[in-house]
């Protein structure tokens, strides 16, 4: 089956980086993974900078990237505000979060799952009548760091509020990356009697190094979109001990091992790491390297258009 890698380091990975990373140091991130055949790259946030300063320079780095064709690049809003700022900065998508936890649900956003689904519900209609897919993004959907283990049912209820208010796709979330693949294939077993297939993702991170064979277990289940970061840089300031998501180039190499097609240039991919790497001063925590022999790609494909 092909597999559709949603690159998550330019936001996700970036925002909970205590160092200021520079906007021309983003935008030459951006423009790296652009180059590597990327279908979609979640460039920023337009959120308040007092809540995430490391993102707060979002519509320069969108005005500044060289978009390339049959890319998109996609942004994270909470608001209405958020989406106004999303369309001038002409984003080509948009992403709007919840979790099934109440409590991480306050201490992320300060609102319950009600309030949250209150607060982005009109973005979702504008959005699209702005011409822009949506994506809703469901965190701790399998352990919360304040609530622990969190069963199948709420995390199904809250996907189906999110269909039901019109998003293309729900990215579902392993917040704290404690999950196990048994716990991949029950929540499936409840979720795609409630959302279609084509409209799922995950989201795992790698606290327990389990995040690739969630994503396997994910894969045989028929789920062909999911959300990694290159070199696996990432966490979430909320949960406190979350490792980073997982590593672009590990998940690759895993994917295409269990069968996957992905037209991704892992040559391409590390380097865009490497730029990462020399800019935050530290070795990123991905496990695989692209094979390239005598400088060929490791993709097996050309970059996608």
């Amino acid at each position: 089956m092909k597999v559709r890698i949603v690159e998550m380091a330019p936001r996700d990975g970036l925002q909970n980086e205590q160092a200021r990373i520079p906007t021309e140091t983003k935008v030459a991130l951006v423009d790296a993974l652009s180059e590597a055949g990327y279908d979609e790259i979640e460039v920023s946030a337009f959120v308040a900078p007092k809540w995430v300063p490391q993102l707060a320079d979002a519509a320069e780095v969108f005005a500044r990237i060289r978009r390339r064709e049959g890319v998109t690049y996609a942004a994270l809003v909470p608001n209405e505000q958020g989406l106004d700022r999303a369309i001038e900065a002409r984003a080509d998508k948009v992403a709007v979060f919840t979790a099934a936890s109440e409590t991480f649900n306050r201490k992320n956003i300060n609102a319950s799952i009600d309030e949250s689904i209150a607060r982005f519900a009109p973005v979702v209609p504008r959005a699209r009548a702005a011409g822009m897919r949506v994506r809703g993004y469901v965190s701790t959907a399998f352990w919360c760091p304040y609530e622990g283990a969190i069963a199948p049912g709420p995390v199904v209820a809250v996907a189906k509020q999110l269909i039901d208010l019109g998003v293309d796709e729900l990215s579902i979330g392993d917040t704290i990356g404690k999950a196990k693949p048994e716990e991949v294939n029950a929540l499936l077993d409840r979720l795609l009697d409630a959302v279609p297939q084509d409209q799922i993702a995950f989201h795992f991170h790698d606290t327990y190094g389990l995040a690739t064979a969630n994503a396997v277990a994910a894969y045989e289940r028929g789920i062909t979109v999911f959300d990694a970061s290159a070199g696996g840089v990432g966490g979430c300031p909320y949960a406190p001990g979350a490792a980073g998501n997982v590593g672009t180039e590990e998940l690759v190499v895993a994917l295409r091992a269990a069968g996957a097609e992905i037209a991704l240039d892992l040559a391409g991919v590390s380097a865009a790491s490497a730029l990462l790497a020399s800019a935050l001063g530290r070795t990123l925590g991905r496990r695989a390297r692209p094979s390239t022999p005598n400088g060929a790609s490791s993709s097996g494909s050309p970059p996608a258009s």
